[in-house]
This record gives C-alpha cells, structure tokens and sequence, in this order.
C-alpha cells in the first residue's frame, strides 16, 4: 500500500497569490454584471417613447424608475401613440425577468401592440394578436399588459388587462376606485387567448392612472396596501396637471421599498 505524503503548508506567497487570483475572477464576474446592468438600462430608457400623445381634451405623463438594488433593471415599460382613426392608443407592461433579455423583450411587445393595434377592432383583440406574434417567436419569457384605446369624439375609453395591475380611476367630484375588471393571461403564455374589453365613456373630469406593481408592491408592502395608497393619491390630485400627479403616484413605489422597476402612466381627461 502506498503511504500518502503529507500535504505541504501553503506559503504566505501562494496564498497571497490565490487570494489574488479569486479577487481578479470576482472583480472580472462583477464588472461584467455591471456592464450588462448598464446596458439593459440603456435599452429600457431607449425603448421609453420620448412623447406621448395628446390632444384637446386629454393630457398625458409618464414616470420611470429603475430598481433599488440596480439588478432588476429591464422589465417595465409605458407607450402611447396616435392611430390613424384618431384614437389614441396606450400600453403599460412588466415582463417576467430582468437584464438584457427582458429589455429586449420589453421591446418586441411594444412593436407588436403598434403594429396589430391599426387593424385590431378593440384592445382585446389587440392583445390576443400580439399574444399570439409573440408566441410565435419561441421565447421563454412572458409579461403582463394593459392596452387602452382612447376616443376623443365619443369620449369612450376602451380598455383590457393581460394579468397585470388594474387600474385606479378618479374624477373631480370626489368618485374613484379601482377598476379590477376581468382580464386574460399575461402575454406569452397560452394560444389563442382572450381578453375582454370595458368601456367607459369620460364625462366628467377626472383621471386614469395605470401603474406596474413595482410602485404597489414591495418586499414588506402588500399590493393592496399599494394600490389603497396610489387611490388616496389620485383621488387627491384627480383635477392636477399630469405630470405632477405622475409624480406624486411615483412616490408611493418609495413607501413600497420596491426592489423591482416602476413605470406610472397618467390620463388626465378634461370635460367634453
């Protein structure tokens, strides 16, 4: 039998020289992480629009915020834009996942609600179109939506959900609530989905906030905390420029200590 020869004491220099080497792998992994951090925020705020749409009647504001701890960057994303019957459309969304990955994804779901958006007859069946485009690109991701459409002549607006947070409406004499209508699966997940559509018609002043759940939800902060809040908040401000009650929603996701992105979407309709 071969006696094993006892193991040598590692010198102070190759130790120095190991822990050397483990720090230049670690600080190699985090600087990589970094970059891929920097670049997935890079394509969320490229994919933002720059403006949003509006018209006599109808004013619009946005808000995002990347997450707490940096990591989580890439999921959320807000849109708005005019169609060629004069509707408005508008999109909120959160894809499951984060990095580059998401961003990316976060981008196709955009393009695919604008471009079946101009044929499709209402928003549900927008939603089942870009469904069904995004399905057919055999990925593995998937994400919740709402998709509204907006008429400035009848002053109708349409709207449906695709797993994602309802929305929370307000008007100037002192109505509000949350508008948990039913909806379908999130984007990505199942075939030939459906997603009914609500319609309201806007005749008093007011405003229809649409938020992701990192600005309702957080690590120690129930979702219906939040959107309790987020109501208190636009009930408060239903008569406010958009851009301040976008900003005043947007302070919630700071109560939350939300680790996830956070995008709010505001429509402050006027009297017909």
């Amino acid at each position: 039998m071969t006696q094993r020869r006892p193991s040598q004491p590692e010198s102070a220099d190759d130790l120095l020289t190991r822990l050397g080497r483990l720090a230049a792998q670690a600080r190699a992994g985090a600087e990589l992480q970094h970059a891929r951090v920097e670049l997935a925020e890079a394509l969320q705020r490229e994919m933002l629009p720059a403006a949003l749409p509006a018209m006599p009647g109808i004013r619009t504001a946005a808000r995002y915020a990347p997450a707490r701890n940096g990591l989580d960057i890439g999921g959320d994303w807000y849109d708005g834009f005019p169609s060629l019957d004069g509707t408005l459309g508008f999109s909120i969304g959160d894809v499951q996942g984060h990095d580059v990955e998401a961003a990316a994804f976060m981008g196709q779901i955009r393009i695919a609600l604008r471009a079946v958006a101009a044929f499709a007859p209402d928003p549900g069946e927008a939603l089942g179109q870009a469904n069904d485009l995004l399905l057919s690109m055999h990925r593995d991701l998937f994400a919740t939506c709402s998709f509204l459409r907006f008429d400035p002549e009848t002053r109708v607006l349409e709207s449906a959900r695709a797993g994602h947070v309802p929305a929370i409406w307000a008007t100037i004499d002192g109505r509000h609530g949350i508008s948990d209508d039913p909806g379908g699966l999130p984007l990505g997940m199942l075939p030939a989905s459906e997603y009914p559509v609500t319609r309201r018609r806007l005749t008093t002043p007011g405003a229809v906030v649409l938020v992701t759940d990192g600005v309702v939800e957080g690590p120690s902060f129930p979702i219906e905390a939040g959107l309790a809040r987020v109501t208190e908040v636009v009930a408060a401000g239903a008569g406010a420029d958009a851009a301040e009650l976008a900003a005043e929603v947007m302070k919630v996701a700071d109560c939350t200590g939300h680790q996830d992105d956070a995008a709010v979407l505001v429509l402050r309709h006027d009297a017909p």
